[in-house]
C-alpha cells in the first residue's frame, strides 16, 4: 500500500510560479523508483486531466496545455515527486493530485493523494 501526500498549493498571480510536492510512503517500505507517477488536475465542472507523467526510467510526458511551462521531476532517494509550475495562467486553477502505480499497470493509477488546491488570479 502506498500513501501520497501533496503540498505546496496556494494562490498565485498569473505569470507567477509554484512548486508542488508529493511525498510517498508505504508499508512495507516501497521502492519508489519502481513506480510510474503523475500529476493530475481537476477544475470544478471539468473532467480530470493528466498534467504530467514520469516513468521509472525518467521519461516525461506533458499535457498540451502545460507543455513548456510545467516540469515534473522525482527524487527516488527521498520518495518525492515535484511539479514546477512556471508562467501560470488562470486556467491552471484546479485541485492537483499526485498518483502512482506499478509501471506494468499503467495507464491505470492505483494510488492517489488527497489533492492540493492551486488558484491563479488574473
Amino acid at each position: 500500500q502506498v500513501q501520497l501526500v501533496e503540498s505546496g498549493g496556494g494562490s498565485v498571480q498569473a505569470g507567477g510560479s509554484l512548486r508542488l510536492s508529493c511525498a510517498a510512503s508505504g508499508s512495507p517500505h516501497i521502492s519508489f523508483n519502481n513506480y510510474c507517477v503523475a500529476w493530475f488536475r481537476q477544475a470544478p465542472g471539468k473532467e480530470r486531466e493528466r498534467v504530467a507523467f514520469i516513468n521509472d526510467s525518467g521519461i516525461r510526458t506533458y499535457g498540451t496545455s502545460v507543455k513548456g511551462r510545467f516540469t515534473i521531476s522525482r527524487d527516488n532517494d527521498e520518495n518525492l515527486l515535484y511539479l514546477q509550475m512556471n508562467g501560470v495562467k488562470p486556467e491552471d486553477t484546479a485541485m492537483y493530485y499526485c498518483a502512482a502505480t506499478r509501471c506494468r499497470r499503467f495507464p491505470s493509477f492505483d494510488y492517489w493523494g488527497q489533492g492540493t488546491q492551486v488558484t491563479v488570479s488574473s
